[in-house]
């Protein structure tokens, strides 16, 4: 929704309610130029997100996408010693970058249901998290640079801005270490797929978990082609009633706009929180 979109809107139109909490697909300065206000549903998709989330690490850690794939396709010959040999997920070091409602959430799931050692960071001179938080997960914050050096798996839940695009690109691979797996259920942006690509060919990372790329809904070739990495369809949020809320969400927000009131989840002039 740009400003060429808004440009043959009718004028009556005051209100972009948007249906989900990320708006980065919507120019806020053209919004604001036109008197028009835009909403999101945040909090409501909060644990399906983070249950996807852990999802993608448990699927790419145990090769789960490629198993099922070979016996779908009659390439199962029965049961063997070495017969993809995943990861181990218990004890592991997970580092999450962005500790917003979803990566806390995912923390809280990665600590407490599988012992992990969890590593928090954040964008460049952004805020740490509060000490109670980091003392209830027994969690470090970190520079992203160390978090990436000694993560086992690296997941992605910060917004999607100037500040955070290709955020993980060539150079960040190379920190990572060569059985460590990236998961995204942010944005796609926030990583240079392309980078991405090469990183995975060549064997620099083991595998990542993606339910969210740059193009949506064109996902590369490349990607598509690789046996170490599991593709979703932007599912995140994707439970009966988290989408029931979500709906109810933007719901109450039109409604209180028409009622003059401020709706509950304005985000013009504010930050996408992912």
């Amino acid at each position: 929704i740009d400003a060429a979109l808004l440009d043959i809107a009718d004028a009556k139109v005051r209100l972009l309610a948007n249906f989900g909490v990320g708006f980065n697909h919507i120019d806020l300065a053209a919004a604001a130029r036109r008197g028009i206000g835009v909403t999101n549903t945040p909090g409501v998709l909060t644990e399906c997100t983070a249950d996807l989330a852990m999802t993608l690490l448990l699927m790419t850690a145990r090769r789960t996408g490629e198993g099922e794939r070979e016996l779908r396709e009659g390439g199962w010959t029965g049961w063997r010693p070495t017969h993809l040999v995943g990861t181990k997920v218990t004890g592991k070091t997970l580092g999450i970058v962005g500790a917003g409602r979803i990566g806390q959430a995912l923390a809280h799931r990665a600590r407490f249901g599988f012992d992990m050692k969890i590593l928090l960071a954040g964008r460049s001179g952004g805020a740490a998290p509060a000490e109670e938080l980091l003392r209830s997960l027994d969690a470090e914050y970190c520079a992203l640079e160390d978090l990436l050096t000694r993560s086992d798996f690296v997941s992605l839940h910060c917004p999607s801005s100037t500040q955070t695009h290709h955020l993980i690109d060539a150079a960040a691979f190379e920190l990572m270490q060569d059985h460590a797996i990236l998961l995204n259920t942010a944005r796609g942006d926030i990583v240079d797929e392309a980078a991405l690509v090469v990183a995975l060919q060549s064997g620099a990372i083991a595998g990542a978990g993606l339910d969210v790329y740059a193009a949506e809904p064109r996902v590369p070739v490349e990607l598509q082609k690789l046996s170490n990495v599991v593709l979703l369809p932007h599912m995140g949020s994707s439970s009966q009633e988290t989408r029931h809320a979500m709906g109810m969400c933007a719901v109450n927000n039109v409604r209180a706009f028409f009622a003059g009131e401020k709706p509950p989840n304005i985000v013009q002039n504010q930050q996408q929180e992912k």
